[in-house]
């Protein structure tokens, strides 16, 4: 590691003015603040002088030169954030980039291209699990429809999960006395859950009511949004970090940049983590599918089915790149969403709302589960080896460019 430059200002001094700079980027983008529990006055000061998009461009290229010999892990991180930020504002400002680059400059990781053929292998696999009349997509469809949790069960099924993934968790990285989340469901919404942290270690987790909500998507939700996924993550960083150090940085968080790789790829990774696929199959057999009233004799062949599912999870990016840099129209999206993703129909048309609200950000779910999962996997063999390379990867600056095998 090399030292700072004699030259360069404290790195509290410039993660004070990163902060105000991507609080002043909120006022032109009211989704690219995803949590903020810093100073008050510091987010009523960004309300108040409102800067332009070409000052807070100035004042990121002025804070970069500030600290550009210095490479130690926060710095590197700062750093990654501000170029993420200058890219947004290019954005803002009408500059159109292609799929890649946009995914290189906000998350600093680029996803595998892959081609219909390559899926098609895959979707063979799932037609001979599901043998029948009509496409593949149908008959997934069909198996699905006998699997949605009732809204009446949705809490306490919700509850359960959650449940089950704070008891993991807490076997393996010891959490601040306190911290807790508030479950909310909601609706009209592109996404399908969301984690909204709000500081001193309280989250509110929203679960998207618009679609069928599937007995798989319990255990998915809970371990993404709340243990050991989103919520564990920002308390970790606010203990360890904001709190335990005195890194402002970290009391806010853009969502265009490349912390959300991290955020998304820890949350997905934690899913696997946590569960086996033989613990995932015995609790969700013993004790979901009885509390949503669901027959427990589906569960083996319906994991097997999301096994094979979650191998299509890159037609995601691809389509994604396609139908946003114009190469597939809006109905050939749909197409393949419905035919090489083997989304519903309802979902397929949800999703393209994602994309076009989102962008890039698809990628940072698979590409950042693999990345997360490669990178645990090499710190060690044992799951309590895992554990702890999860848990300093959280509560650590860590940019996804870092992540990959030298």
């Amino acid at each position: 590691m090399m030292p700072a430059d004699s030259h360069s200002p404290p790195l509290d001094h410039v993660a004070e003015r990163y902060v105000k700079l991507i609080l002043a980027m909120g006022q032109h983008d009211a989704s690219y603040v995803d949590a903020y529990y810093g100073p008050p006055e510091w987010q009523q000061q960004a309300i108040e002088q409102q800067q332009g998009l070409s000052d807070i461009k100035a004042a990121a290229d002025m804070v970069l030169a500030l600290f550009a010999g210095d490479h130690c892990l926060r710095a590197v991180n700062l750093r990654k954030q501000l170029q993420a930020l200058l890219a947004r504002v290019d954005m803002l400002q009408g500059a159109r980039l292609d799929f890649d680059t946009e995914s290189a400059r906000l998350y600093d990781a680029v996803s595998p291209h892959h081609s219909r053929s390559y899926y098609a292998t895959l979707v063979a696999e799932i037609d001979a699990l599901l043998p029948g009349d009509g496409t593949v997509s149908a008959r997934v469809n069909a198996f699905r429809a006998q699997l949605v949790i009732p809204a009446d069960k949705l809490r306490a099924v919700m509850d359960a999960a959650i449940r089950a993934g704070r008891e993991r968790t807490l076997q393996y990285i010891a959490l601040p006395e306190g911290e807790d989340f508030v479950l909310e469901f909601v609706s009209d919404k592109p996404w399908s859950g969301y984690n909204w942290y709000k500081g001193n270690y309280q989250s509110v987790i929203q679960i998207n009511t618009d679609l069928p909500v599937y007995i798989d998507r319990a255990v998915d939700l809970g371990c993404h949004e709340a243990y050991p996924g989103h919520h564990v993550y920002n308390v970790l960083l606010e203990r360890d970090l904001v709190r335990g150090k005195g890194w402002l940085e970290y009391c806010v968080y853009p969502l265009y940049s490349p912390q959300s790789l991290i955020a998304e790829g820890t949350a997905n990774y934690g899913i696997e983590l946590s569960f086996t696929d033989a613990e995932r199959l015995a609790f969700e057999q013993q004790v979901l599918y009885p509390l949503a009233g669901l027959d427990p004799a589906l569960a083996p062949r319906y994991a097997q089915l999301n096994a094979l599912l979650a191998r299509l999870s890159y037609a995601d990016n691809d389509i994604a790149r396609q139908y946003l840099e114009g190469s597939l129209a809006r109905e050939e999206a749909l197409e393949w969403l419905v035919n090489v993703r083997l989304y519903p129909a309802e979902k397929s048309a949800q999703r393209l709302q994602f994309y076009d609200a989102m962008g890039a950000y698809v990628i940072n779910y698979n590409l950042g589960q693999d990345m997360a999962k490669a990178y645990v996997e090499r710190q060690g063999s044992t799951r309590e080896a895992h554990w702890a390379a999860f848990c300093d990867l959280m509560s650590s600056p860590r940019v996804p460019s870092a992540l990959r095998a030298e």
